[in-house]
This record gives C-alpha cells, structure tokens and sequence, in this order.
C-alpha cells in the first residue's frame, strides 16, 4: 500500500469511531440497562384479597373503640384530579384510607385502580353502575356487584378488600347474600356521614364528621365534590388535635 493510501485509510477509520461515539453519546443505540439498576426497579404492589374478621358481623360499621384510629372511607367516582388530590392530601398528613370505587369509573380511569394500591391505601367495590342496589333482586345485584369485581381484579388481581353497596347505608339481605357469592365475606357500612355530597361547604363537612367521629369510626366520604377536597387537611389536622390516626379500614379492624 503507498503511504497516501495509508494515511487515507487511518483518517477515514477515524472518522468511523468518531461517529459511531457521538451517535452512542447521542443515544442514537440502545445502551442495555445494567443488572443492579434493573433490580433497583419496584416491583408491582401486590393487591390485597377480601378476609373474614373474627367476631364482626356481616355488615360492618365501625371498629374497635378502645384504639386511637378511624377509617376515612371514599366513595371512588367523579373527576379523577379530585380523586389524586384527595390521596395526595391524605399521603402528605400521613394518612391511608379506604376507597370503594364505582366499576364504570375505573373503566374510564383505570389507572386510578393502581394509583389507590400504590399509595397504600384500600380498594374496594362499590357496584359497576352506583344505582339503587338494594331495589335489586338477588341475581341483579350479584351481577352489579360481580361486574365491579371483574374490573378490579383485571386491573389489580384482586376482586378488592371491601364491597359497600351503592345508593344506601345498610344492605338488604339479598345484598348480603350477593356479596357473599362474590367473594366478600362483609359488607362495609360507616357510623360517620359527611353529607360532602349535598356540597355544603368545606366547614360543614369538617363539622359533620367531628360532630360525632370517635375512636374505632368508619367515616363516609366521596370522590369527585371540591368541598371535600377542601376539607380533607382541616379534618386530618383535628384528628391529629384529638390523638386519633387516619388508617385503612383493614388496620382498623386488625
């Protein structure tokens, strides 16, 4: 080879290298992801199944009253940003809640599903469609209460920790029984009623629970009503006054 061939052929070799260096500085190839940071990667939260309690009964209102703790419960429907703030209001006081979530919703917001679990907090099933469960017959309300359990589990892998059924405080006996069938041993009522759902202001809201909230409560609460989002820290902050801890409706009853 003559030295000009030579010398062309260690310049272009070059000018090789040096584009293919910039092009992996650019990210322009796939760099493969070291093994230690791959283990670094969370993994999924694994979704908690319905349980039997011990000594309570089928349908249940409050818990223990000898131990500093309540249950703020939520009914999951509504705008899904009211929804995030509310958890993120609850996850910055320290507080885990329960949240019963409508099937028809988490089809239009199914990541929701997901965001409840990994804050933390509840899932449970409060029917596909929210009507008047109890105005059901057995088999109509079994097929609202399954179709609800169908979502979660595709969604988390888990029918849920709790069913309440829609549109009433307390569940008709066919109700029990259709939830029974479903997979949920209780049916979760609640001894506190918030009223945020008439909209009555932040103020009412905080006086409502307060009013009558005591140790071992289950409190009534809903997604999706600005009032509640703007009562939310005033309440977790007198809880706080009173000693009492905001925890989910399973450590409530544990």
């Amino acid at each position: 080879m003559k030295p000009t061939d030579r010398r062309g052929a260690l310049r272009t070799g070059a000018a090789a290298a040096l584009v293919g260096a910039l092009a992996t500085a650019c990210g322009t190839e796939p760099r493969p992801v070291p093994p230690a940071a791959a283990a670094r990667r969370p993994a999924p939260a694994v979704a908690p199944a319905p349980r039997r309690f011990a000594g309570y009964p089928d349908e249940i209102a409050h818990g223990p009253r000898d131990r500093p703790r309540v249950a703020l419960t939520f009914h999951g429907q509504g705008d899904p940003a009211l929804a995030r703030t509310l958890l993120g209001q609850a996850e910055e006081a320290g507080a885990r809640v329960t949240v019963l979530a409508v099937g028809s919703w988490l089809d239009d917001h199914p990541d929701l599903a997901r965001r409840v679990l990994d804050g933390g907090h509840d899932l449970g099933n409060h029917t596909q469609h929210h009507i008047d469960v109890n105005a059901m017959t057995e088999a109509e309300a079994h097929a609202e209460i399954a179709a609800c359990a169908t979502r979660l589990r595709r969604l988390t892998g888990s029918v849920g920790t709790w069913f309440r059924p829609s549109r009433t405080r307390h569940a008709a006996p066919a109700v029990l029984r259709a939830a029974r069938r479903a997979g949920y041993p209780h049916v979760l009522s609640y001894d506190v009623d918030s009223l945020d759902f008439t909209s009555p202001g932040a103020a009412a809201v905080v006086r409502n629970v307060t009013g009558t909230v005591r140790a071992g409560s289950v409190v009534s609460l809903h997604f999706g009503y600005p009032d509640t989002a703007a009562a939310l820290p005033l309440l977790l902050a007198d809880l706080d006054r009173r000693g009492l801890r905001a925890v989910t409706t399973t450590e409530l009853l544990t």
